[in-house]
């Protein structure tokens, strides 16, 4: 069976290299599948490996430059007897998350998934012998939650891949580096995936910058292959470069869209094509750490999400499983607040656009129709000047209570609103119905 398997992943892969084309033309089904994307608004990220049983991060094989045979000594180890993926997606919607993307592979070649490309995989090499994988696909298909993917570009496992600025000095890594051979072996991994564990969302690429810009990574033929075998599978890369040709959303590593604070997207310029996505952590790591506890409050976590929908972004928001498979307490908790807050307010940001109206300093807007949301994060006064003219509204109103606010003219085509009191809270929430569809 797994002989037979791969023998077929080679000729759809071959059927794929011989379809590349010059300009990707995306299908209808797959600027269908952009727009159920955008709507969704809020995704939850999973790093999720043998890294986590020594609890330092998802990088703690680089950063302690551990010896790569000792290393693959953890998957003998790993055995996650607490997952449960019942659980696991039923806190993602419960928390307002349409989709969720786990690390299928990361840098450490580990495997999430029972392939038959290696043996280095949970399913071969450890005693938990489950694909976790396969029960999250199942169950995210029972409980209507879409599944994306993660995919690592590079590889610190396989001595085929030509080693990187990140590899090429870990420990007794063993060196033979085969581009063709390795470029073969990723193909037939995704396609395992894209034809073995249902429909697949999207497929989310990282580590292109393991090597320089010049570094041929054979994109082209790479994102034919995914989209003839799922049409409506989406693809991102997080290269931290603008979009190539074939990708179908753009993202955002630790920051919103247009901004740079942690210093991944100062090459990158936002696309007005495109739906965006911003990936951020809960507390500093990616990937399970017993030592960080630098959580994010449940508010400060719910402003980002509703920063990233004012910005026309979705906001994946990451958790680092521990290594018995149960997510940690402070995840679970914010999920929680995040929950009553989306079941209360999510209409105003799911299935919604960047609004009308640009972020500024007091906070963004959303925007569904004629309807327009103004989410104030910051003000201390009662009066909100807004840059639209009176004639343009047909009314206004306090989210929560559905009061009417008076407005009057500003000048300069502006409007002002008269607020019942200075805004207080995590978000302030007036709805504006125009007088006329504005298309932000």
């Amino acid at each position: 069976m797994r002989k037979l398997f791969t023998s077929l992943t080679a000729a759809l892969f071959l059927g794929a290299c011989g379809a590349v084309a010059q300009t990707y033309h995306p299908s209808p089904e797959n600027i269908q599948a952009r727009k159920q994307f955008q709507d969704m608004k809020f995704g939850i990220f999973i790093h999720w490996g043998i890294y986590s049983m020594l609890a330092d991060g998802e990088w703690v094989q680089h950063s302690k430059r551990i010896d790569r045979n000792e290393y693959s000594h953890l998957a003998a180890g790993f055995c996650p007897s607490r997952f449960n993926a019942r659980e696991w997606v039923e806190a993602f919607k419960d928390a307002g998350a349409g989709y969720v993307t786990i690390t299928s592979r990361h840098h450490d070649g580990f495997s999430m998934f029972g392939t038959d490309a290696s043996s280095y995989n949970i399913v071969d090499a450890t005693p938990f012998g489950r694909d976790i994988l396969k029960e999250l696909a199942g169950e995210c298909e029972r409980q209507g939650l879409k599944l994306h993917i993660y995919y690592s570009h590079m590889d610190w496992f396989r001595p085929d891949y030509p080693a990187g600025s990140t590899s090429k000095d870990l420990p007794h890594r063993e060196a033979k580096p085969d581009w063709n051979s390795y470029f073969n072996f990723m193909n037939t991994q995704l396609t395992e995936i894209l034809t073995g564990y249902g429909k697949i969302g999207a497929i989310w690429f990282d580590g292109m910058w393991d090597h320089a810009d010049n570094f041929d990574w054979q994109l082209d033929e790479q994102y034919a292959l995914i989209h003839r075998l799922q049409p409506a599978c989406l693809i991102g890369n997080n290269h931290h470069s603008a979009p190539h040709e074939g990708e179908d959303f753009q993202l955002f590593e630790q920051d919103l869209p247009g901004e740079n604070s942690a210093g991944f997207s100062g090459g990158q310029k936002v696309s007005d094509a495109l739906p965006l996505e911003s990936c951020q952590t809960m507390n500093s790591t990616w990937g399970y750490s017993i030592t960080d506890k630098s959580y994010k409050s449940a508010d400060e976590l719910i402003r980002r999400l509703v920063k990233s929908a004012g910005m026309n972004s979705n906001l994946l928001l990451n958790i680092g499983p521990r290594p018995d498979g149960c997510l940690p307490d402070e995840a679970m908790e914010r999920l929680k607040e995040i929950g009553k807050w989306t079941k209360r307010y999510g209409e105003t940001i799911f299935g919604t656009r960047g609004g009308l109206i640009k972020p500024c300093q007091w906070g963004v807007s959303t925007q569904k129709g004629d309807t327009l949301y103004l989410h104030i994060l910051h003000l201390e006064e009662r009066t909100l000047t807004i840059p639209l003219d009176t004639k343009e509204i047909k009314s206004a109103r306090m989210y929560d209570d559905g009061s009417k606010l008076k407005i009057r003219k500003a000048g300069n085509g502006s409007a002002l609103i008269s607020l019942p009191a200075t805004p207080q809270g995590v978000d302030t929430i007036v709805e504006i119905v125009l007088r006329k569809q504005k298309r932000g």
